[in-house]
């Protein structure tokens, strides 16, 4: 007995992972070029020539995004053939690209909707694009943890993928607005989207901290919600319910937790006057620290 088989790594499922992998670089690869051919520029040149760093943070984004979204394609067990592992792995990493970028497409219409992003990026806004990046990361965390969710290749699954991807979209179009509404009322109605578009890095920060809570929290509704195929309006209500109990669940600990690990700091003259970077990446810390605490509690 060989090292590998011991290990029970056989010839065939080494195969299998090399076609996984050769598959995951050539998505990661078009995703990167898809950055520029999105807003019509370059990406070589934005990012070597024009050192436009913005454009960097924003392609990071995507490209980890997608790489988070491939590993929920790949399994690690041998399929019934090197065919249908490639199409599976293709199927499902194709499809979570697009909705990678349908879900940024939303977010910049929707969600930031008082800003035109692109245009931003490529002027080199970086708070902007800190929020665009982790909006790709906070939609691939959801959408991995719907491909773990969801069973088989059908028609049927891709339905229920897109369902629950959808509730998050609109969890995150949530989350922003109440977000938003919360800045404008202790800034004399002031837009937390204009803060990002005059560079504004720390409200970038922890809004990015918040947006990955919600994407994390969003994932333990896969292990309460069952799989079942054919239920549409059952899997929807599932995820949309669940979803709301875990973003008003974790708004109430988030308050509650910084309150006490940031004690006897002035949360709003530090980070929203004072642009203070430091204690915005304590808070995304505490944000990301929770929800991870309350998934595995329910895991």
């Amino acid at each position: 007995m060989t090292f590998f088989q011991h290990y029970g790594l056989t010839q065939e499922l080494a195969i299998i992972l090399a076609i996984d992998l050769t598959i995951a670089i050539v998505l990661l690869t078009a995703m990167r070029y898809l950055q520029g051919w999105t807003v019509k520029v370059n990406s070589t040149h934005e990012l070597s020539e024009r050192d436009n760093f913005a454009f960097g943070i924003s392609t990071a984004g995507a490209v980890a995004g997608l790489g988070i979204v491939l590993t929920g394609a790949i399994t690690g067990e041998a399929a019934q053939s090197y065919l249908i592992e490639a199409i599976g792995m293709s199927a499902y990493g194709i499809f979570g690209l697009i909705l990678i970028k349908l879900g940024r497409f939303l977010h910049d219409k929707v969600a930031l909707n008082e800003i035109d992003k692109n245009a931003m990026i490529l002027k080199g806004n970086i708070s902007v694009a800190i929020v665009d990046a982790t909006a790709a990361i906070a939609t691939a965390i959801i959408i991995r943890s719907v491909l773990l969710w969801a069973e088989d290749l059908t028609l049927d699954t891709f339905i229920a993928i897109f369902s629950a991807f959808a509730i998050s979209q609109l969890m995150l179009v949530l989350l922003t607005r109440l977000r938003g509404r919360s800045y404008a009322k202790r800034h004399n109605d002031s837009s937390m989207q204009e803060a990002l578009a005059k560079g504004h890095i720390a409200v970038a920060i922890r809004h990015s901290g918040y947006m990955l809570a919600m994407a994390l929290s969003f994932n333990a509704a896969s292990h309460f919600i069952v799989f079942m195929p054919t239920a549409y309006v059952t899997n929807i209500l599932g995820w949309l319910i669940f979803s709301v109990i875990m973003l008003l669940a974790l708004s109430l600990l988030l308050a509650l937790v910084k309150k006490l690990v940031l004690a006897n700091i002035n949360l709003k003259a530090e980070v929203e006057e004072q642009h203070n970077i430091g204690i915005a990446t304590v808070e995304l810390a505490i944000s990301v620290a929770i929800a991870l605490i309350l998934t595995s509690l329910m895991a």
